[in-house]
């Protein structure tokens, strides 16, 4: 296998994103959200729309550009694996901005905008929102990735974090982990712990509609 060399190669492909219109006149706030790991787009909306006072949100849910079968042959998506690393995550960035401006295009939108992530799509949250101004972030149950720690674009906007007592995988370790991380580069947090694991629940769906109405809250303000 000596003389086997490895090359990349640019390549077109298409992404999917859901879109939910609110039933109010627009213009309209913008929560646009990543799902997690062998989840879909359509796993991702559902769970926004549990929010209380979601309901004059325009709200994308964007799916991840790597799709699989499950052993119970449904379609599924993750954002990425560790071969490639560096240029999947130049992808994922292009993509979510492609979304962006796809959205503002056919629809009537207005600040402020928020991302969200669960699980593995909170590295794509938090990656969405160093790349692309927002006005909030809303993690459930994910990490810090380390890119945006070391090059950020443009600062983080506050951060709600949140965290299960009995998640087995976001344990309270790495959520002390980021909370320290996220000081550093002098990101606001908060952090809401719930009794419960790997999941949404109703105390994380309540503290995810106060961090909607701050960020509309400050944005009235400064206009």
């Amino acid at each position: 296998m000596s003389d086997v060399s490895v090359h990349t190669i640019e390549a077109c492909t298409h992404g999917r994103f859901l879109v939910r219109v609110p039933d109010v006149a627009p213009p309209w706030p913008l929560l646009v959200g990543f799902h997690g790991y062998a989840e879909t787009a359509g796993d991702h909306i559902e769970a926004l729309q549990t929010i209380p006072g979601i309901s004059e949100w325009l709200l994308v849910s964007v799916q991840g550009l790597h799709r699989f079968y499950t052993r119970k042959d449904r379609v599924v998506s993750s954002w990425m694996t560790r071969e490639d690393r560096a240029l999947a995550i130049a992808d994922n960035i292009d993509y979510v901005g492609r979304v962006l401006s796809r959205v503002r295009s056919e629809y009537q939108t207005r600040d402020p905008l928020v991302f969200s992530g669960f699980s593995q799509g909170a590295a794509m949250a938090y990656r969405a929102a160093a790349h692309y101004r927002a006005d909030a972030l809303i993690i459930l149950a994910g990490d810090v990735p380390l890119d945006i720690l070391e090059d950020r674009p443009v600062l983080l906007p506050p951060v709600l974090i949140g965290r299960g007592t009995r998640d087995e995988w976001y344990t309270e370790a790495k959520e002390a982990a980021d909370r320290g991380a996220l000081a550093k580069i002098d990101a606001r947090v908060d952090v809401c712990i719930f009794d419960g694991g790997h999941e949404w629940t109703d105390a994380f769906r309540i503290a995810a509609a106060a961090a909607l109405r701050g960020a509309r809250n400050t944005q009235a303000a400064h206009r």
